[in-house]
């Protein structure tokens, strides 16, 4: 991949992590954090000044797929946006309208199968669980609460959304966001607490301060000015060296997010924003001294996951 399909692609995930104008200034900043942050290793490729550019309009989507020719390289794009976009766990309109735009200008290289794929992941991210009809349900009992069993579940759960990071199709990937819902709401209902709907799980989630778009672009990004990519085709070449890093992060953010929602919904939902915040940074850190003792059930689990079936273990409550 040339340095100019490189920072062509680069663009797109920017636009895409740029659609939303209601996006908060709080992410904006961290978009442009991890964009300097990637212009320290990129080379020949002047990153700061592209995220300039596309701040400024000075860049579209038609200057930036002009740059890719080759069709895995334009399927790659669209595929790059539309992870970047569903990153924050649900599209808006004008995310949408990026995309359909994206999409025109990309013309036939574009998978309809990915699409539909997509589509259908937007879909139960968007609704991943039923809101019960009570309101201010107090919480269960800790003694009715089998601790044990709820580790094993995040561990589980933490697991499985690694492996996604190491298969071969890239919109697998997508299903990691809906499946953390699924576990911090099924955590909240092992707690007694049933009148949450996904809307107030995202809600805690960003509380937390977890920046699902800028940790996507920031994974992305290291592959790309990396030079990680290699071979494209069949979607962003995820093999277990190219995808360490990734692995890495899905598997312990997985796990830092159920054990921080165990606190939480255990504690009453008594926990500041600063100590939230807080205690989800110290269980990230311990979590990734966990990852390298899961590797090899991580690495087990992505050889025999079969991607077809990775929408119906979204729809399906937690396990």
């Amino acid at each position: 991949m040339t340095p100019e399909e490189q920072r062509a692609l680069l663009a797109v995930a920017l636009l895409a992590a740029f659609a939303d104008g209601d996006k908060s200034d709080a992410e904006r900043e961290e978009v442009k954090r991890i964009v300097r942050n990637l212009g320290g290793q990129a080379a020949g490729l002047d990153v700061s000044a592209l995220m300039q550019d596309v701040l400024l309009k000075r860049i579209g989507v038609a200057e930036a797929v002009a740059a890719l020719k080759a069709p895995e390289h334009r399927q790659l794009a669209y595929e790059l946006a539309v992870c970047v976009c569903d990153a924050d766990g649900l599209q808006s309109p004008a995310e949408r309208h990026f995309l359909n735009g994206l999409k025109t200008a990309l013309g036939n290289n574009v998978d309809t199968a990915f699409v539909a794929q997509a589509d259908g992941l937007a879909r139960e991210t968007d609704a991943p669980v039923a809101v019960a009809a009570a309101v201010g349900t107090p919480a269960a009992p800790a003694a009715a609460i089998d601790r044990a069993a709820l580790d094993q579940r995040i561990f589980n759960r933490a697991v499985l959304c690694g492996a996604l990071e190491l298969l071969p199709q890239s919109w697998a990937s997508m299903a990691i966001i809906p499946l953390q819902v699924k576990l911090v709401h099924g955590i909240a209902q092992a707690h007694g607490i049933t009148s949450i709907d996904a809307g107030m799980v995202k809600e805690f989630i960003a509380t937390a301060g977890v920046g699902l778009t800028g940790q996507y672009l920031e994974q992305f990004g290291r592959k790309l000015v990396g030079g990680l990519l290699g071979k494209v085709m069949g979607g962003l070449g995820r093999g277990v060296g190219s995808a360490g890093t990734g692995m890495a992060m899905s598997f312990a953010t997985t796990y830092a997010l159920g054990q921080l929602a165990v606190r939480y919904y255990g504690g009453g939902r008594q926990m500041s924003t600063a100590l939230l915040k807080q205690t989800y940074q110290d269980l990230l850190a311990s979590a990734k001294q966990i990852e390298p003792q899961a590797l090899p059930q991580i690495q087990h689990q992505a050889r025999t996951l079969d991607a077809g079936k990775v929408l119906q273990m979204v729809r399906q409550s937690m396990v």
